[in-house]
């Protein structure tokens, strides 16, 4: 742990995508820094047996991002059990079906978009109120490089990632004086079942990575818990990467 400092007890914190991967990192992390943590995801099982390990202060809630209705019924719960939300990261997302724009499924391509561009509208759109009440709070996006360099057989994921990095723009422009914070995360690549997609599709240099090159999950995170602390509000309304020395080396993460 490197960031002993940051203590988030008192505090109740929203992950969406919680059941594998950079959310389920991040709920075990924020939850050791003292926070109450809501695991969301489609996967009761995956969730129950997290939130079981964590303790009482985890909460699993089955969720849909994509469907409104499911969003709203969430955070209710949220607030129901532990009486605020003050934290939410928007990092539930997919990539599949990886495909050029000539061959992809129209389909699968619209659901990326309902889960990596509307879930993370539906979420911020349902504990704005919430954080209004207690006088703010701090919203983190999990973005992309794909955000602005377009990638082969991924218009679905870049369109995506470039339009979450806007509405993170927006969020702060309209909510910044009402207290609420709102960031992106760029992790970079990291070691989750999305690459292992990735590499198998074998579209594009991203696809053709070595294992070794991706970041842990743990790496994101530590960005994740160092992004709701004071000194990293200068990033505020923009994109906060830890793919290069600075990002890291302002978390306390090894620059290689």
């Amino acid at each position: 742990m490197v960031n002993p400092h940051i203590n988030l007890s008192g505090q109740t914190a929203v992950i969406t995508g919680a059941s594998r991967g950079i959310g389920e990192a991040t709920a075990r992390r924020l939850a050791h820094a003292g926070a109450n943590v809501v695991l969301l995801a489609r996967s009761a099982t995956e969730i129950a047996r997290i939130a079981d390990e964590i303790g009482p202060q985890a909460l699993p809630v089955v969720c849909d991002v994509a469907n409104w209705s499911s969003v709203q019924a969430a955070m209710a719960r949220a607030v129901e059990h532990f009486g605020a939300i003050d934290i939410l990261f928007n990092n539930a997302g997919v990539i599949d079906p990886i495909a050029r724009i000539a061959d992809v499924d129209p389909e699968g391509w619209s659901r990326v978009v309902d889960i990596n561009l509307k879930g993370v509208f539906h979420c911020t759109r349902a504990v704005l109120p919430v954080m209004k009440q207690t006088g703010g709070g701090t919203i983190i996006n999990i973005s992309s490089g794909a955000a602005t360099s377009p990638l082969e057989g991924w218009s679905h994921y870049s369109s995506t990632k470039a339009a979450a990095l806007m509405f993170t723009r927006c969020v702060h422009k309209e909510e910044a004086g009402n207290g609420i914070r709102c960031v992106g995360l760029s992790p970079g690549t990291v070691a989750t079942q999305l690459q292992r997609e990735i590499a198998a599709a074998g579209i594009n240099p991203v696809s053709r990575l070595a294992w070794s090159a991706h970041i842990p999950a743990e790496w994101a995170a530590e960005a994740v818990l160092w992004l709701t602390s004071e000194p990293a509000r200068e990033h505020d309304g923009g994109d906060f990467s830890i793919k290069i020395g600075a990002g890291r080396a302002a978390v306390g993460l090894p620059l290689t």
